[in-house]
């Protein structure tokens, strides 16, 4: 006798709670499914949380940066300057008000009149919130000059200031939006060709699937980095900012597309003989209409945890790039951007606050692969982490 959902939820001495969240199993759609299981794993619920705010940060990050992180923002008087803490106590007393101190740069005698900065613990500059600085539009089109906090007076550099006197806790945050916005571009670009090349190979089969195939594997082998190197030698070297980051996003995902295409053909290979293909091709349903709404559809899922797992890639493609000088430059702030400025022994000894923004890139790389790795349990109905 084979046992329905209707004959478990009607079970005598069952409990209405358990009834219930056995009815909630059964109508649940995929998305729920996925849902309950990925909260179950607190490592990849954590990485979400951390993800968030990394996002959030990079998207609000005029509004979170005290000063323009572009040369136009930088302090001439504070350069390669230590990060300042704000407080609320010193050898002058305390205040109910956050403050640092202020800084003073002077030619000393002692040095054969080179720059030296001093800081004048005699005199304080008070952090506000929610104060008016240089303007800048939120989301791209919402003109504003408030940001969260900064000083009426002077300046405050909660990372310090790298060798040009920008605030290196401003071009942080823009650096993060950078490259979410360059990994974003070059996951989507690899997302559509991905879709329209492993959905034609796999629908169709045949000599299109073989056609289409050779140039996967063509894809597959070029390398990047020597591709990236005859690229950056053909780009002009009056490219601007923008179309350099055109570029570099363009590339990343016209070459970041073939694994997710191999999957996409491996699943319509599978799923183009089941029943209800061939319900919808008897009722005069194109082709197109077939991949498009009946097809790919059933696993979405599975496109959505490849989508993640690819992003942080696509992430660590830009920085390498812009690290080794092939990518972005200044005065584009992205995290490659910034971490060429640690590469010499100088930093390493004498500024290591520059190392601050590694810290993030290594927390967004991270959160992202411990999000994928949890959906990727998560949309495995066999996972042994759903058992």
């Amino acid at each position: 006798m084979v046992t329905t959902p209707d004959d478990i939820l009607s079970l005598p001495n069952e409990d209405t709670s358990i009834q219930k969240s056995k009815e909630a199993y059964f109508t649940a759609s995929q998305g729920q499914l996925i849902w309950a299981r990925f909260k179950k794993q607190r490592a990849a619920m954590v990485a979400a949380c951390v993800l968030a705010v990394l996002v959030l940060s990079g998207i609000f990050a005029p509004f979170l940066s005290p000063y323009d992180p572009t040369i136009a923002g930088k302090n001439d008087a504070y350069l390669n300057g230590a990060p300042q803490v704000p407080m609320f106590c010193d050898v002058n007393g305390c205040s109910m008000r956050p403050f640092v101190h202020a800084v003073e740069r002077e030619r000393s005698l002692a040095t054969n009149f080179r720059w030296v900065t001093t800081i004048n613990e005699d005199e304080r500059n008070y952090v506000y919130f929610f104060v008016e600085g240089w303007e800048y539009k939120l989301f791209g089109f919402i003109p504003m000059d408030t940001h969260l906090f900064g000083t009426k007076e002077g300046f405050v550099h909660v990372f310090g200031t790298d060798a040009s006197g920008k605030d290196i806790f401003s071009r942080t945050f823009h650096a993060i939006w950078t490259s979410l916005k360059v990994g974003t571009i070059g996951v989507f670009i690899a997302f559509v060709l991905a879709l329209v090349i492993g959905g034609i190979s796999g629908y169709y089969g045949g000599w299109i699937d073989s056609f289409l195939q050779m140039i996967t594997d063509a894809v597959r082998t070029v390398p990047a980095i020597p591709l990236f190197m005859a690229v950056a030698a053909f780009m002009p070297p009056e490219m601007t900012a923008e179309q350099r980051f055109f570029y570099i996003s363009l590339i990343l995902g016209l070459i970041g597309w073939p694994t997710l295409a191999r999957r996409v053909r491996t699943h319509l290979l599978t799923e183009r003989n089941q029943e209800y293909v061939l319900a919808a091709q008897l009722c005069g349903a194109s082709s197109g209409h077939t991949i498009r709404r009946h097809l790919l559809p059933s696993f979405t899922s599975y496109i959505i945890v490849d989508l993640v797992i690819s992003f942080p890639y696509m992430v660590l493609s830009e920085t390498a790039l812009s690290f080794i000088g092939l990518g972005l430059k200044d005065p584009v702030n992205s995290l490659g951007v910034m971490l060429q400025n640690v590469t010499s022994a100088d930093v390493l000894l004498n500024y290591q606050w520059y190392f601050i923004p590694v810290i993030f890139f290594i927390a967004l790389v991270m959160a992202f692969v411990f999000v994928g790795d949890g959906l990727r349990d998560a949309a495995d109905p066999y996972s042994d982490n759903n058992k």
